[in-house]
């Protein structure tokens, strides 16, 4: 393989190979990629903006029978630490991201055993009689799966159930690595990762817009991170003409701090900034398909996504109102509004807010600033 002659077809927006993308990795130096990426970026999101997100990440239970081995936040059934969050905590909290100039609430949880569809498909339907303007980006693969599997239900009959009762679009949460050897290592408990591609592609016949991750820098090899990058193409390739299927693609680096992968198995986040960045363009080069990709400040800070504008990112994700699992494991980076729109100037691009489906919006005239406590 040429290097320069795979970068070339990059920039005519050719679906590389697993193995080229590999190549890519081995061979080609950081400048090049984030050269190429950042093209690809300007071709696809031409308006030289940068968004951002008002949201919260609010937790429905954090009592969960997966088990995955990078997780500290979940609880075991019966934990005294244990809770199913109620109506009144979502109002408290629905209410002040309002006021903070939010729109939406990233409404995840974990495999709780006995939360079936119905719990979920109320809790939609009363926050949306509640606050007709919230947006739900609610649940992921992995727990559409396991509804699915304690309804014997298929993943279409239970995404239309919840899309009927309010849920207006699907994290890409729970993917991790989605190659099952890696799977079976760190995440036992959850769906195998071709049934998470699969609720994705029930998610996008529905035209029920999702995103994806990638969770890397753990057990995974090289080739199952291209592996998994290609996966997500091909589903992507599958939409139907007028759904925006994957609209955005988020990778982000394996936090340890706590977790069972760190103290049973020495597992560390070894992942650099330099990494990060060439992920992040090989990201965009091996994704031609998907419009939007985010750097992840919370788990690699702002200067490095800063950079990461360069390198075919155009998105810096949600400000996070509140945010309880990544955080768990030592995500300690955290923006306010004022500040996020600061470090993308900073970087040399226009901020600008955006919804969900990235629908530019307004900032509030009244925009009241939260105070970071934590």
């Amino acid at each position: 393989m040429n290097t320069a002659d795979l970068l070339q077809r990059a920039l005519h927006f050719d679906f590389l190979s697993l193995e080229e993308g590999v190549h890519l990795y081995h061979h080609a130096d950081t400048a090049s990629l984030m050269f190429v990426a950042n093209e690809l970026r300007k071709i696809q999101v031409p308006s030289g903006k940068v968004t951002w997100q008002i949201d919260r990440n609010v937790n429905t239970t954090n009592v969960c029978i997966a088990n995955c081995k990078f997780c500290n936040f979940f609880r075991r059934p019966g934990h005294d630490e244990s809770y199913i969050t109620d109506i009144e905590t979502y109002k408290v909290k629905i209410e002040e991201t309002f006021r903070l100039g939010g729109d939406q609430l990233l409404l995840q949880g974990g495999h709780h055993p006995d939360l079936g569809l119905a719990f979920y498909a109320d809790l939609f339907k009363k926050l949306k009689e509640l606050y007709p303007d919230l947006k739900l980006h609610a649940l992921g693969p992995p727990e559409i799966a396991h509804v699915a599997k304690l309804e014997g239900m298929t993943h279409t009959e239970v995404l239309k159930v919840l899309k009927e009762a309010g849920m207006d679009s699907l994290p890409g949460a729970g993917a991790e690595i989605l190659n099952d050897r890696v799977r079976r290592l760190i995440s036992k408990g959850k769906c195998g990762g071709q049934e998470w591609l699969d609720v994705m592609r029930a998610c996008h016949q529905l035209d029920i817009t999702t995103s994806a991750t990638m969770m890397f820098g753990h057990v995974e090899t090289i080739e199952e991170r291209f592996e998994h990058l290609v996966w997500i193409r091909q589903v992507q390739s599958e939409k139907p003409a007028d759904a925006n299927g994957f609209l955005a693609f988020i990778p982000w680096p394996f936090q340890d701090d706590g977790t069972l992968l760190k103290r049973l198995r020495g597992i560390s986040n070894n992942v650099t900034a330099d990494e990060y960045i060439r992920m992040i363009a090989l990201s965009r080069i091996m994704l031609p398909n998907i419009k939007n990709i985010q750097a992840s400040w919370l788990t690699v800070g702002k200067a490095t996504a800063q950079l990461c504008l360069h390198a075919g990112a155009n998105d810096f994700g949600s400000i996070m109102i509140e945010e309880n699992v990544v955080s768990a494991a030592g995500a300690p980076h955290r923006f306010t509004a004022n500040g996020i729109q600061q470090s993308i100037k900073a970087a040399g691009f226009e901020p600008q807010l955006r919804g969900q489906k990235y629908n530019y919006r307004d900032l509030p005239e009244h925009l009241e600033e939260q105070v970071i406590t934590y």
